[in-house]
């Protein structure tokens, strides 16, 4: 896994909107009207801080190739972290294509009718999208209806998505939805009432390998709030024949509240679901499917699954385990997970895949579930099973 450093944001000089649009490299631009905010944006070089005043700002921007160096980032940015600028409406609030040492952090993008945050590689599939921090946005209201999602990255490499809320995006859609990305990570992110039936909270396919999904948070983010794979057009893979729809995942230290399935391995070659709660899964506790077939892609295989809680109600999830055709269940781990009914704790889930050291009827002992709190009580007899303290990852 490639980790992003933090970046350098190099703040030289304060250059009001209306001045010259020319600016040298390290300078600040601030501006407060969306004219303002397009203008430095095509004027924008390496190292150069684009700070936006508290307000509202016309959403539908597009901007092309915008091209920060290594250490110098382009750093779009509030002008005042306390009262984060809102980007609103269009049918994506704020779109880059092709950007390369990009950094957006503290901003709201909200009401867009298509996608709250496009960033893609302009349909080249060669690379052109890479060294990306999204840092504390929020993305909300998508849509809503139909595949919208709160934030769409596709062929986009060397990204880090942090401390970001995505809320209400479209009823297909995905909080995060990664078409051919690579080597990224997501940390310390919340998901919640979005997605509906069909849609989910974070989905990476279309050869998408290398990513971590860490410490995230996700309540009632569709029917699979966290799809592993998924089904791609012919076209939109990237590259153009992987051989899978996605590729060495890890999951880790999350908390997934309600949704159809907690998690589901969807034609992927490599999974990793460690440390975890699965708090309420309506129907399943985890999927494996194939939705991509053919000679082109290797079954759903080679996931893991270890040292999560899964916690249920007997009325709610109809089995633990749903295994579809055309996969390769044979070739999954299952390891030390804690299943615990919460309404029948004397019933015992039938997996349909054998487990080492699974343990059933194990009170977690959470210390507020109704609450939302899902630390686990000192002496838990569930530990070493769900998420773990962030020293201890």
């Amino acid at each position: 896994m490639i980790t992003i450093t933090t970046l350098l944001a190099v703040m030289l000089t304060t250059v009001r909107a209306g001045q010259p649009e020319q600016v040298a490299e390290g300078q600040r631009v601030t501006v407060a009207d969306v004219g303002a905010l397009r203008r430095a944006l095509e004027s924008a070089r390496p190292g150069m801080t684009i700070a936006l005043e508290p307000g509202v700002y016309e959403g539908g921007t597009f901007v092309r190739d915008l091209t920060g160096e290594p250490g110098r980032p382009i750093v779009i940015t509030a002008a005042d972290p306390e009262r984060p600028p809102v980007i609103r409406g269009g049918g994506s609030a704020f779109q880059l294509s092709g950007p390369a040492h990009v950094e957006l952090r503290d901003m709201v993008f909200e009401g867009a009718t298509g996608n709250g945050l496009n960033i893609d590689d302009g349909g080249s599939g060669e690379g052109t999208a890479h060294h990306i921090v999204l840092r504390r946005l929020v993305v909300r209201d998508v849509g809503p209806d139909g595949n919208r999602d709160g934030i769409k990255l596709s062929g986009v490499d060397m990204f880090r998505v942090e401390d970001c809320t995505i809320e209400r995006w479209g009823s297909g859609g995905s909080g995060v939805d990664m078409v051919g990305c690579h080597d990224g990570e997501i940390v310390g992110c919340v998901f919640r009432n979005g997605g509906g039936r069909g849609g989910n909270g974070v989905q990476g396919k279309g050869g998408t390998a290398r990513i971590a999904v860490r410490r995230c948070r996700f309540e009632q983010s569709g029917d699979r709030a966290l799809n592993l794979g998924g089904s791609t057009g012919t076209p939109f893979f990237r590259p153009l024949d992987p051989g899978y729809e996605a590729k060495d995942l890890l999951v880790e230290d999350c908390v997934v509240i309600g949704g159809q399935a907690g998690v589901a391995f969807v034609g992927v070659d490599g999974a990793v679901v460690r440390h975890c709660v699965f708090y309420r899964p309506g129907r399943f506790g985890l999927r494996i499917l194939q939705e991509s077939v053919g000679p082109n892609f290797v079954p759903s295989r080679n996931g893991q699954f270890m040292n999560n809680i899964i916690a249920y109600r007997s009325d709610e999830m109809v089995m633990p385990i749903n295994i579809g055709p055309n996969t390769a269940p044979e070739t999954f781990t299952m390891a030390r997970n804690v299943w615990y009914c919460l309404d029948a704790p004397q019933r015992s889930p039938r997996l349909d895949l054998p487990e080492d050291g699974g343990r059933s009827g194990v009170d977690p002992g959470f210390v507020d579930p109704e609450g939302g709190d899902f630390r686990l009580r000192p002496g838990s007899p569930a530990h070493p099973a769900g998420p773990r303290e962030p020293d201890r990852n």
